[in-house]
């Protein structure tokens, strides 16, 4: 089980349960108004990560990577919240 910490206040961390033990992925809390599909994102990553044969907290951490940047080079898209950049460069 993987619990988003995107809506806290002074950080993003999200934990993992594995069925063993806990695992934190420290984040920064970025001041964005583009986040609309971060938690798809996020979990389309992870299973990407997985499909592709990396280990479960491999997978966890380089989606985090890729979200944070999608979310830092996000851009407003008509009214509301605004959208990730999903077709980033780097992570």
């Amino acid at each position: 089980m993987l619990v988003k910490g995107g809506h806290l206040k002074d950080s993003a961390t999200d934990i993992l349960w594995d069925g063993r033990s806990f695992t934190r992925f420290a984040g920064e809390r970025l001041d964005s108004a583009n986040t609309h599909g971060t938690g798809c994102t996020f979990s389309a990553a992870i299973a990407a990560g997985l499909a592709r044969g990396a280990p479960l907290h491999t997978a966890v951490s380089q989606a985090k990577a890729y979200v944070t940047v999608a979310i830092r080079e996000g851009f407003a898209a008509g009214r509301g919240v605004g959208v990730l950049r999903h077709f980033v460069k780097d992570w």
